[in-house]
C-alpha cells in the first residue's frame, strides 16, 4: 500500500472529524506507518499546545495505519486498548506519530508509537494500542 493509497482510505472511510485534522501520511511499510498533522488554532489550546484529544486521535490513526502496512491491505481494526503518556506540551509546526507493529496474530495486532514536535523533535508523547481484527 502507497502513502497515496492510504490517503484515500483515510478520505473516504474515517469519520469528519478525523479528516479535519488534516493528517498527511509521511510514509508506511510493512513494519509501520509515520502521520503527521499541522499545529493550528483549531486544536490548540491557549498558548498554541496541541490539546491531548488531537494527539490521541492521531496517535490512534497512525497506529490503525501501521496495521495496514503488516497487512499490506487496509483491514477495519477495533480499538480494544488505547493508552497514551505525555511528556511535554505539544507545539511547533506540526507534530509527527511514528507507529510500529510490535507484534500481530491473526485475530489481535499489538501497536506502538513515538509522537514528536516539529521541528524541535522534542518527544510530546508515547503510545500503546491494541487492536482487534474482525
Amino acid at each position: 500500500m502507497t502513502p497515496e493509497t492510504a490517503h484515500q482510505i483515510l478520505d473516504d472511510m474515517f469519520a469528519p472529524w478525523v479528516r479535519a485534522l488534516d493528517l498527511r501520511i509521511d510514509s508506511l511499510c510493512c513494519s509501520g506507518a509515520t502521520l503527521s498533522m499541522p499545529v493550528t488554532p483549531e486544536i490548540a489550546r491557549v498558548g498554541g499546545i496541541v490539546s491531548g484529544q488531537a494527539i490521541a486521535a492521531l496517535a490512534d490513526t497512525a497506529m490503525v495505519f501501521a496495521c495496514a502496512g503488516h497487512f499490506k491491505e487496509f483491514k477495519p481494526v477495533a480499538t480494544t486498548n488505547l493508552d497514551l503518556q505525555f511528556l511535554r506540551p505539544g507545539a511547533g509546526e506540526r507534530i509527527s506519530c511514528r507507529a510500529l507493529v510490535v507484534r500481530a496474530g491473526s485475530k489481535v495486532v499489538f501497536t506502538r508509537a513515538e509522537i514528536v514536535a516539529k521541528p524541535s523533535e522534542k518527544d510530546v508523547a508515547t503510545a500503546t494500542a491494541t487492536y482487534m481484527v474482525p
